[in-house]
């Protein structure tokens, strides 16, 4: 089973640490009265339609080298299946709580046993859902819940196949870190696109911290 998400006061307390030693004012101080009244003017709302949103994030995913395609609610397993197909993989590892209705017959899913990294090595890929998706970043967000799974899960296998609900995309950062507010404390992952750095003499690296490859099903 996946770790459960760590809400203990000790780690709460760190976390205070962090941000006083980082500079984030205490409640109810002159300098937090002076952070509350910083004007923030960036945009926090949609602008588009939804459907000029969902264009948008798959914009971005695909300039990111990602493969995107739509799907309705009852196409999900068939398109798993023809994207796993196309990638010629089958071993595949899952987070506890993934819907078993996805899975299409002919490939070899295995349930996360929550085991060290060295375990998950050898998977060829990753199948999630997620909880949120950025368009104007090309961002997804995963979250250690039931059905998207620990952080090493999607991080070390060179494939990730990720189920987006088009009800759960936005257009902007903010409106993201307001569905997030209930779930702040949980372990969450942000990514767009494939792993990829050019930090090595400007010279593009796939796979350096993540996957290498990774496809999007937009559900709706």
């Amino acid at each position: 089973m996946a770790a459960e998400p760590n809400n203990s006061p000790a780690r709460t307390e760190i976390l205070r640490r962090i941000r006083a030693a980082n500079g984030a004012p205490a409640e109810g101080t002159s300098a937090s009265r002076q952070w509350n009244a910083i004007e923030r003017d960036y945009r926090r709302s949609a602008t588009l339609s939804h459907e000029q949103i969902l264009d948008l994030l798959e914009d971005r995913l695909r300039d990111y080298d990602a493969q995107v395609v739509r799907a309705a609610e009852h196409e999900i397993a068939p398109a798993i299946s023809r994207m796993l197909q196309g990638r010629g993989l089958s071993r595949i590892l899952l987070p506890p709580g993934i819907d078993p209705a996805w899975l299409p017959q002919g490939f070899d899913f295995v349930v996360d046993p929550g085991t060290s990294a060295a375990d998950l090595d050898p998977f060829q890929g990753v199948l999630t859902a997620s909880t949120c998706a950025i368009a104007l970043t090309g961002s997804i967000i995963l979250q250690n819940v039931p059905g998207q799974g620990r952080r090493a899960a999607s991080l070390i296998p060179d494939y990730h196949l990720c189920i987006v609900r088009v009800e759960d995309v936005v257009e902007t950062v903010p409106e993201a870190f307001a569905r997030l507010r209930n779930t702040e404390t949980v372990p969450t992952t942000f990514f767009a696109g494939p792993s990829a750095t050019a930090d090595i003499e400007m010279t593009r690296i796939k796979g350096v911290h993540g996957p290498r490859f990774l496809d999007i099903i937009l559900v709706g």
